[in-house]
């Protein structure tokens, strides 16, 4: 079957790109997805019959309509700060016009009665620098795990009848063509004139495989290495009312490595992912107040880039997990009295505890599969968000490891974000240039209207 365009990946990236390419221009497109329809996304677990991660073959989680963002808890930062550097590419005024443009795009499908929450005047940003953090600057649409939903499901409503989807066909091969390009998917053969390749984190192995097989220049990237901090929802309540996300940054004394907050959850809940057969840790928060908890959970991260000769820096980070899966059967949780101390957490002493786990994780001790100089950093930073936020280093602050954000190695793209095939593009988290909902978002936008000449 032939298309003007194929998309291969659901995420944000491959919606984007398709929204744009159906709002805006007649031609014929496709998208593959390897996971389910939105509707059909359903995580097993469910606390009673199932409480663990059973490694389904598609993790419903992390794949599907909507990619790992679906599940999420709906962050838009609008921002050139972080969130990668499509700025490099486009410029930073371009990137911020795409990023409020797909904030326009979800305020329309269901999005318009969340908070946008901004960092501009804040008295934080004195505080963090009066001890020694840092906190980025960034605009924040909060959409929740419930209205992020419900605005992809209107997004598809919109697109299904324009736009040819395919799910739980995932993309085996990829082959150049003179001109045009095919893709073959579960025994069948479609052809393009031009590809759209959005796979996100998830599709980083397949992405790399690509690469090489088309000739494609890569560059090693990083993986963020660390553990996802809960604990009760009044000690971090007057920055989250405040500014909801929080992006605060601690370079530490020991070994002068940067560690950072991420993906900030008031009164929300953390989650297990399945990334390639490896169970990791993540949160959500809600935006009903049915749905709301006591607890707010955030990651500490600490970056690890790598330079030669070792560039495999998605395994090391894998490797980490395992280590933590093989110890825990999956996530550990400790209070962080008990890692001070130097002892494993248990049952009974975090039942005993003040906070309530929002997940189910066995006790364990995270020193026995973090390495020391990130497990320091994570302390480090600990204490130092103590001053700002008295009470995140009570003993019975909850840490779950391992938290790890792989990233695809960086592909070559020019600043259209096509690779040296004309009419191949590469966008979203799976080219290495984008870390986040609306930057994946905006380079689907972008690519789109290179491609219908806007």
């Amino acid at each position: 079957m032939k298309y003007d365009v194929i998309i291969i990946g659901a995420g944000p990236g491959g919606i984007f790109s398709a929204y744009e390419l159906a709002a805006k221009s007649d031609l014929k497109v496709a998208v593959f997805e390897a996971g389910h329809p939105l509707e059909k996304r359903r995580c097993p677990i469910d606390g009673k019959k199932v409480k663990t991660c059973i490694k389904c073959p598609i993790c419903s989680i992390m794949s599907g309509f909507g990619g790992a963002g679906a599940f999420s808890d709906g962050k838009y930062n609008i921002t050139n700060d972080f969130g990668g550097t499509l700025y490099e590419h486009i410029g930073k005024d371009e990137a911020l016009r795409l990023m409020y443009y797909v904030d326009e795009i979800n305020c329309a499908h269901g999005g318009a009665g969340t908070t946008m929450y901004s960092t501009s005047g804040t008295p934080l940003k004195k505080i963090c620098m009066q001890n020694k953090l840092m906190l980025l600057s960034a605009s924040v649409r909060h959409l929740g795990t419930d209205i992020n939903y419900t605005v992809l499901g209107n997004i598809y409503e919109e697109l299904k009848d324009r736009v040819d989807f395919f799910f739980d066909s995932p993309v085996t091969k990829l082959e150049v063509l003179e001109p045009g390009y095919r893709v073959y998917c579960r025994d069948q053969v479609y052809e393009a004139d031009k590809c759209i390749v959005s796979v996100g984190r998830s599709g980083s192995n397949w992405m790399s495989d690509v690469c090489e097989q088309l000739e494609i220049p890569t560059k090693s990237n990083r993986v963020d290495i660390g553990v996802r901090v809960e604990l009760p929802a009044e000690i971090f309540e007057h920055i989250t009312d405040e500014l909801y996300e929080s992006k605060i940054v601690y370079r530490t004394e020991k070994f002068e490595d940067n560690v950072r907050t991420f993906c900030m959850n008031p009164h929300g809940i953390v989650v297990n992912e399945n990334t390639n057969g490896i169970i990791t840790v993540n949160g959500h928060s809600f935006e009903a107040d049915d749905k709301k908890t006591g607890n707010t959970n955030f990651a500490l991260l600490v970056a690890k880039h790598f330079s030669v000769p070792f560039s495999e820096s998605n395994n090391y980070g894998e490797s980490i997990a395992r280590l933590s899966n093989m110890l825990g059967g999956g996530v550990i949780v400790q209070r962080f009295g008990d890692l001070e101390r130097g002892r494993r957490s248990t049952e009974k002493r975090i039942e005993e505890g003040s906070v309530r786990p929002t997940l189910m994780a066995t006790p364990g001790d995270l020193s026995l599969v973090l390495p020391k100089r990130i497990l320091d950093g994570i302390i480090e930073m600990i204490y130092a968000l103590d001053k700002i936020a008295p009470g995140t280093a009570n003993d019975d602050t909850l840490l779950y490891g391992v938290e790890v954000k792989f990233y695809n190695m960086e592909v070559e793209v020019d600043d259209h974000l096509e690779t040296r095939y004309p009419g191949l593009y590469v966008i979203g988290d799976g080219s290495g240039v984008t870390h986040s909902l609306s930057h994946a978002s905006a380079s689907g936008v972008y690519v789109a209207r290179e491609i219908i000449g806007e």
